[in-house]
């Protein structure tokens, strides 16, 4: 089987701000970034994690790519960089050297095939994932949390739920206060613990929402 998947990064103010994304399907995604960066780390992000995601898999692995600089890095430059000690041609410093090592341990051992699509020209899937990168970097540039995605569901037997957020003590005294206010109506007493049940979480999460904040956001606030 093969998996296909586009992957796409994005900066605004190239460098600022940036975002990466991959895509596989509405099932099958994930998006982060950074709060400085540039276009080109966001492109290479966006496949090193995607190869992260998938390392599991027996499956072969079929990229989606506009940018010409991350499909040549990978498939044409690397091993001249690799024998050189990681420098061009011309002797320079091969830049992004970090995320090229990376990459290049990600992909030893996997069936991977790079296409180059155009960006913007309406690709399902590239689309998809030009989408949420760039929402990832506006997420940064706006200081708030990216919506990251289910990331790689595909093959599993059951999504297990989360794990009750860890809150700290000074933290948890303070969402029990705002849980009582929220459930004024009920008198059962709230157990003390150093974590919120699922249900908490959701609806301390909701409250935040409500008021235009992350879950982090209103805690901090309350602090």
């Amino acid at each position: 089987m093969t998996i296909t998947a586009a992957a796409d990064g994005s900066a605004l103010g190239n460098p600022g701000p940036n975002g990466w994304a991959w895509y596989i399907d509405e099932q099958n995604w994930a998006a982060g970034g950074s709060p400085h960066g540039t276009n080109n780390q966001g492109e290479l992000r966006a496949v090193l994690e995607l190869l992260h995601a998938t390392a599991g898999t027996d499956d072969d692995l079929r990229i989606l790519c506009d940018s010409k600089y991350v499909i040549d890095s990978i498939t044409k430059w690397m091993p001249g960089w690799k024998r050189r000690g990681w420098r061009k041609s011309d002797g320079g410093a091969v830049l992004n050297r970090d995320l090229m090592e990376a990459l290049d341990a990600a992909m030893q051992g996997r069936d991977v095939r790079f296409e180059w699509v155009k960006g913007h020209a309406g690709h399902d899937l590239n689309e998809a994932a030009d989408v949420r990168a760039n929402a990832a970097a506006k997420a940064y540039q706006q200081k708030s949390e990216p919506d990251r995605g289910p990331g790689f569901t595909a093959g599993r037997a059951s999504p297990q739920p989360a794990a009750p957020a860890p809150v700290s003590a000074p933290r948890w005294a303070e969402a029990i206060d705002l849980l009582a206010g929220l459930d004024a109506e009920d008198d059962a007493p709230v157990e003390v613990r150093l974590t919120l049940t699922p249900a908490e979480h959701a609806r301390l999460r909701g409250r935040a929402a409500a008021q235009g904040l992350s879950l982090d956001e209103a805690l901090r606030r309350l602090i």
